[in-house]
This record gives structure tokens, sequence and C-alpha cells, in this order.
């Protein structure tokens, strides 16, 4: 059983359901995506995503007319696989394809690009053995590939922040994707440590000294599983 954390983009609520592994992802129609794909290799109990992500990847399966089989969807970011940027982290990435033929694969990524709902397609040169689409939002702070965030923020990028803050051992108290009094004062707490600017913003130095340290350190005994 998972507890599933949906951002819902056109209320700005923090959506949560608590579905097995066999079953449908929220706001994803017929059984295209299942908890357990989305999942993929990760051993979390919680996830998270966007209703936009899934919304587009409905248009794109829709499209496309065949099962899209998946092998990387959503990771923490503690948990590591995937570069300092990734989107995988914010739980709006999808890398797919990778048991198709390279002719399938072209029509995946000639699909996502057509309809042009995603954010980012990645050109084919850089995935010959995948096809990675993502519905990341922004912009970027800066090349640490997440939006600046501050009191107020709510989503999925609050969520990996405070994912990463607490696998630091600053505790954000709560993993709710909602940045708040606890979320700020980890976030001054890091900042001060680490010789940064400490006005409780997460911009582009805070992202990257994060990301830094936190990409694949692995579970810590301070990660907070909500």
């Amino acid at each position: 059983m998972a507890k599933i954390i949906l951002y819902n983009v056109d209320t700005q609520a923090l959506e949560i359901f608590h579905l097995n592994e066999s079953a449908t992802m929220p706001y994803v129609y017929g059984r295209t995506m299942t908890v357990g794909e989305f999942r993929g290799s990760s051993r979390s109990t919680v996830l998270w995503s966007t209703t936009a992500a899934m919304e587009a990847w409905n248009a794109t399966r829709r499209s496309y007319g065949a099962p899209i089989p998946f092998r990387y969807a959503f990771k923490r970011i503690w948990e590591g696989g995937h570069g300092r940027q990734s989107q995988h982290y914010a739980g709006v990435s999808f890398d797919v394809g990778q048991a198709l033929t390279q002719q399938e694969r072209n029509r995946i990524y000639n699909t996502a690009r057509n309809l042009d709902v995603w954010s980012y397609v990645e050109p084919i040169s850089m995935t010959p053995t995948w096809v990675h689409f993502d519905k990341r939002q922004g912009p970027p702070a800066c090349r640490a590939g997440y939006p600046t965030l501050h009191m107020g923020s709510r989503g999925v990028y609050v969520l990996v922040l405070q994912d990463a803050l607490n696998a630091l051992g600053y505790n954000t108290y709560t993993l709710d994707g909602a940045f708040g009094n606890n979320t700020r004062n980890a976030l001054i707490s890091f900042q001060r440590n680490n010789n940064l600017r400490a006005d409780g913003i997460a911009g582009c130095n805070t992202w990257t000294r994060l990301v830094d340290e936190v990409v694949g350190i692995g579970r810590t005994p301070t990660v907070i599983d909500p």
C-alpha cells in the first residue's frame, strides 16, 4: 500500500490517496499507469506527482494508442539513481519504452513532441534506448533544476525540499508539500551551516548545495515518511 500525494495544479491543493501497487494512479484513465509502474524501483512508502503530469500522460497514451511500458518514474532524492537536476525526484518524469523496438520508441517520442503537452522531451540522441519526457514546472532557480521556493509555496518541489532537508538532519517535522514556518526554519539552519545567505528562500545557490549533498546518500535516520 502506498500513500500518494498529488498536487492539483488547478486547485493548488495537495490530494492524498492510499492505493495498492496494482491500482491505477489517480487521474489516469483506464489502466495505462499503475501505482507499481509509477513507483519503478523506488522503495518508498510515499510517492508524489501532479495532476498536470497525469493529464500529459493521458494525452500521450491516448494518442499513441498502445501500451507504453515503464522503467523509471518516481524516486526520492536521497534514493538517487538519476542526475542532480532530475525531475524524477519531483515525480513528474517518465522514462519509458526500454523493452520496445527503436521504431516504437521513435513513435512514442514523436507522439510526445507533437502533442506539446510536456514541458520537456529529451532528444533521442541523449536517450537512445528509452524515451524521457517530463512535466516540470518552472522556471528553474538555476541549473539545479527546481524553481525558487519560499513561505507559502506548495507542491511537489516543496516535497523535494522537505525530503532533502530531513534526510540531512534539518527537521521540517512533516512531509506535506506546504512551505510553512518549520520548513523555513530548517532551511535557514541548512543555509547557515553551509555559508549561504540565510533568507529562508530556496534559490539557485541553496538548491545547488542541497542537491549536491543529498542525491543518492540513501535513507538516513532522519528521513520522514508521512
